[in-house]
């Protein structure tokens, strides 16, 4: 079992950033970040993968930045030039085994999440 343990979420203006951070307790292969705003379907946001690989959703490419610390276990998600858009439940996900997509159904663990909240 990993755990995955969220935290960084707040209440920003449009215009601000905000560091999204995800502690987990022990090795995986793939790390993402997803989101969901209310009445809305979870969405992919970005993912990692252990060689460094990432890839983002269009909706926030440019603006945000995924990076995996291996020595400390902490994923991280900096995002900048926050939109009201941008407002949502933020979860990070986990899959132990081989391969990294957008799709959620291959993260074996996911945490509790962590709102932002984006004014304008």
């Amino acid at each position: 079992q990993v755990q995955l343990v969220e935290s960084g979420g707040g209440s920003v203006q449009a215009g601000g950033s905000l560091r999204l951070s995800c502690a987990r307790s022990g090795y995986t292969y793939c790390m993402g970040w997803f989101r969901q705003a209310p009445g809305k379907e979870r969405d992919w946001v970005g993912y990692i993968s252990s060689y460094g690989t990432t890839r983002y959703a269009e909706s926030v490419k440019g603006r945000f930045t995924i990076s995996l610390d291996n020595a400390n276990n902490i994923l991280y998600l900096q995002m900048n030039s926050l939109k009201p858009e941008d407002t949502a439940m933020y979860y990070c996900a986990a899959r132990r085994a081989l391969g990294c997509s957008g799709d959620p159904s291959i993260f074996e663990y996911w945490g509790q999440g962590t709102q932002v909240t984006v004014s304008s």
